[in-house]
């Protein structure tokens, strides 16, 4: 980890810094673009006490692109589209924070986009998973290219699920980055090692808004592009580093990924919409029966604040075995179950005050809001 800190370029505390002051700079524009920016206090998913600008997304964007242009001219190759086949999702994304008149099918589809676009620009798709006969089927570029882009739309929307607290999602992608980071340079991808470290340079500095007073929010746009690049950068690490488990990257991006899993089924058997939005994610329930419990007179925001935290703690585990034992498939698989049971009777003991792993936590459970 020394050595990782010791790569650090320029270009990585450049991004912080961009991203930082163009966070800022929406903070003080304010009153020009409150109209289009604010996130009321209104909606089954909201847990934050004042409206709050949603659209920090721009910040981090105008990090990386500014930690892109100040890069080495031959560490860009990797960056450019990174960020060009990201644009769709931001965009998408960034519109509905300003009109919030974007459906969910559109802004799936422009996620789903950028993966096929990212394949276009640079040829690199999912062609292994180390699953038997999947693996066969990936040898076709059409499959290859379907499920690479149905992946990347994936995670994309599961960092947008996570942004529900202060720091989560944020801390969530920092993690993530970091850990990819120090695998490939563990692997000696310089390339690859510096673009995660650009772009967990321009996510600090909007986290330093974000965590823990909750002035401004990713958005949907900055979510969807951090989703976006968070995926691209693991199928960059399959494709270019073929000793390297599918299951590696997968457990790194655990949380995200278990609570998007666990929240469309939830969705099916309550006989919802898969996009409908409510208030039963883990880390809403976290705040509600646990942070509440254990700090009873904090405000409402430190609270909030504080289960950002707690969550991502929740990331470091899973992290850390997918880095040691990157190559090692069934290893990775059983540590994911696990990982996903564990997640289960958490939400279990959340709603039905028991410790189990039964259906009936993801259907209906038992008075939510207290």
């Amino acid at each position: 980890m020394t050595d990782l800190l010791g790569l650090l370029p320029f270009s990585s505390f450049a991004a912080a810094g961009v991203s930082l002051l163009a966070t800022l700079l929406v903070l003080v524009t304010l009153p020009w673009h409150r109209h289009l920016s604010l996130d009321s206090t209104f909606g089954v998913q909201r847990n934050h006490c004042r409206p709050t600008p949603r659209v920090g997304g721009i910040g981090v964007v105008a990090g990386v692109l500014v930690g892109c242009l100040l890069a080495q001219p031959h560490r860009q190759s990797l960056l450019w589209p990174l960020l060009l086949a990201g644009l769709p999702a931001f965009v998408f994304g960034l519109t509905e924070d300003l009109t919030k008149r974007v459906s969910v099918r559109a802004r799936l589809l422009a996620t789903l986009a950028c993966g096929a676009l990212g394949y276009a620009m640079t040829g690199y798709s999912i062609t292994d998973v180390n699953v038997m006969g999947f693996d066969w089927l990936l040898g076709f570029s059409v499959f290859s290219v379907a499920f690479t882009a149905f992946a990347v739309g994936g995670v994309a929307n599961a960092i947008n699920i996570i942004d529900g607290m202060n720091g989560l999602a944020s801390g969530s992608v920092i993690i993530i980055l970091v850990s990819f980071a120090w695998l490939c340079h563990a692997l000696g991808d310089l390339d690859l090692t510096l673009s995660c470290l650009i772009l967990g340079g321009a996510v600090v500095g909007f986290m330093l808004v974000n965590w823990p007073l909750g002035k401004i929010f990713l958005g949907d746009g900055g979510a969807y592009f951090l989703g976006f690049s968070v995926a691209w950068l693991a199928v960059l690490l399959l494709a270019r580093h073929p000793e390297v488990s599918a299951w590696s990257p997968l457990l790194v991006c655990g949380l995200p990924i278990l609570e998007v899993l666990f929240s469309i089924l939830r969705r099916w058997r309550r006989r919802q919409k898969i996009g409908a939005p409510d208030c039963l994610h883990l880390h809403s329930l976290i705040n509600r029966r646990l942070t509440r419990r254990l700090l009873p007179h904090a405000s409402p925001l430190a609270r909030n604040s504080a289960t950002g935290a707690v969550m991502c703690c929740g990331e470091i585990l899973p992290a850390y075995i997918a880095l040691h034992w990157a190559g090692d498939t069934l290893f990775l698989v059983l540590a994911f179950s696990l990982c996903a049971l564990l997640y289960s009777a958490v939400y279990a003991r959340l709603t039905q005050f028991r410790w189990c792993i039964g259906a009936l936590t993801l259907r209906d459970p038992v008075d939510v809001g207290a």
